[in-house]
């Protein structure tokens, strides 16, 4: 399978030579599975706090308020507590502050330092919170779990994106998410069966955490490190090699030219952080920072955090609301690979736009179904009837965010930014998202017990604004490759004043209508 000259609106992005290599496939593929580790975390912590033996032994008080309730009070509230919510978030706080040092570890070290790092770390996290025995070293692995996220999150999509070809950027990248989502399945999974465990079913359903640590950490150190890495690092000829067996070919002088080009001149930017302030780097920075935080106000962490609360909360019994939470965990799955398979064929904004659509249709009617079984005093139940269409509604909108949001989350930022302030940018992307993951997680019961129904037109609300955004703000990016994305910019109708001429004409000293 050849790629050739790449096509973006029309015009020639590119000539680089070369074709897809099983290699490179198989690279990718490995460093996706650090996704592994995000999404088996978001997946577990749902299914631990809804256990009896976890909250008896941890959040008493929940427990009793859980077991007493008469019937007649909300069930809105019947789970707010900030120190449960605590067990959950403290995990993005960590990682969200482990960002920034990742990116100097992946800016001075390499990608794949970063990668084993963070596996490491969480491995460790993992162990303690297996081995628990008071909240305070719960939290304690809790925030080691966030450092190893916060490395992975920023190396992983840096890595993915630096190693695909441009024609396969979207859905190589989006192998983070792919990774990320089977492990939100299997931690629903492995919860539906330790849940009926006589004794100690959360300590497994936490400690095998370990599995994908260890797969990421182990593969990490056979990875080969990034051409751009290792020419960030001195090393020419043996990123000039790496190009050659990533490529399928002896001929890569014009992308390893580029690559140089785009290297000189990012040795050039002393400060990273100071450039991506300026006026030119003003686009990819707004995007870095809205795109992530959008990801997390269209409420997906309600679902994936809290599915089995959330499922108690709406009456179903403790086994089935682990199911309902298996059965949107397949769903997530099965719609990311729908993304793998379009996102470089229909593009991101179609992706977006679509996605966003039917989320604010399903979180709508998710609402009005909920007011209609428990209205404001939240005093009622499902029905059977009732209750399936409600998972329903939650798994169409879930497959929306699995081939949209979801992915081009990751995607999307990781892939705007030049080499002088890719590390910076990825950086923010991962601290910006880990913050808003932490603000979510965090305050969700409470908004839950206080909004009630409405919560879900607040977070519908927020989709109909990102949605707009993307329709007006964000430009394609499909098959462009990286070192050229100023090309794309330049010829937005908004951001375009922006970039100036000369940034354009560096690249590949030729002007490309797009």
């Amino acid at each position: 399978m050849t790629v050739g000259s790449f096509e973006v609106g029309g015009a020639s992005a590119g000539n680089y030579e070369g074709r897809v290599t099983l290699f490179v496939v198989i690279t990718c593929l490995v460093a996706a599975s650090g996704g592994l580790i995000f999404g088996y975390d978001i997946g577990i912590s749902g299914g631990v706090t809804s256990m009896d033996e976890f909250l008896e032994k941890f959040f008493p008080s929940v427990y009793a308020k859980e077991k007493n309730a008469s019937g007649h009070e909300s069930q809105y509230c019947k789970f707010e507590n900030h120190l449960l919510t605590l067990f959950t978030s403290s995990l993005y706080l960590a990682a969200l502050i482990a960002s920034f040092f990742a990116s100097a570890t992946t800016q001075k070290f390499g990608r794949k330092i970063s990668m084993t790092t963070g596996g490491f770390i969480f491995l460790v996290g993992a162990i303690l919170n297996g081995a628990a025995v008071n909240v305070e070293m719960l939290i304690i692995g809790r925030l080691l779990l966030g450092v190893g996220i916060g490395y992975a999150n920023q190396s992983v999509p840096v890595y993915l994106s630096e190693m695909a070809p441009p024609k396969l950027r979207g859905a190589l990248n989006i192998g983070f998410q792919m990774a990320t989502t089977i492990g939100i399945f299997a931690a629903n999974l492995i919860n539906y069966f330790t849940a009926s465990m006589p004794a100690n079913g959360w300590r497994v359903s936490l400690g095998l955490a370990a599995v994908p640590a260890l797969m990421m950490t182990v593969g990490a150190v056979f990875l080969p490190d990034t051409p751009n890495s290792m020419i960030e690092r001195g090393q020419k000829d043996e990123a000039r090699e790496m190009l050659k067996k990533i490529r399928g070919t002896e001929n890569v002088e014009q992308e390893f030219t580029d690559l140089l080009e785009a290297s000189e001149a990012s040795k050039r930017v002393e400060y990273p952080w100071k450039k991506i302030m300026e006026p030119q780097y003003r686009p990819q920075l707004i995007i870095t920072c809205l795109i992530p935080m959008f990801q997390q106000l269209t409420g997906i962490n309600v679902i994936m955090f809290y599915a089995p609360v959330l499922f108690k909360t709406l009456g179903f019994g403790n086994n089935a609301s682990l199911m309902s939470a298996v059965v949107s965990g397949l769903v997530n799955v099965f719609a990311t690979f729908v993304s793998i398979f379009t996102v470089d064929k229909f593009g991101r904004r179609a992706l977006f736009l679509e996605g966003g659509i039917q989320m604010i249709i399903c979180q709508i009617s998710v609402g009005v179904l909920i007011y209609k079984v428990f209205g404001v005093a939240g005093v009622g139940s499902f029905s059977k009837e009732m209750g399936n269409l409600a998972l329903a509604l939650i798994c169409i909108y879930v497959a929306a965010f699995a081939w949209s949001w979801g992915p081009l989350g990751w995607l999307v930022p990781s892939e705007i930014h030049p080499l002088e302030t890719r590390s910076a940018g990825q950086s923010i992307n991962v601290s910006v998202n880990m913050f808003f993951t932490f603000i979510i997680g965090q305050l969700f019961l409470s908004a839950l017990c206080h909004l009630k129904f409405g919560l879900f037109f607040f977070f519908a609300g927020w989709v109909v604004i990102m949605t707009a955004f993307v329709y007006f703000f964000v430009p394609e990016t499909k098959n462009m490759p990286i070192e050229e994305m100023n090309r794309v910019w330049k010829a937005h109708w908004f951001w375009g004043s922006y970039i100036p001429d000369d940034a354009v004409g560096l690249q590949h000293h030729k002007s490309v209508a797009v």
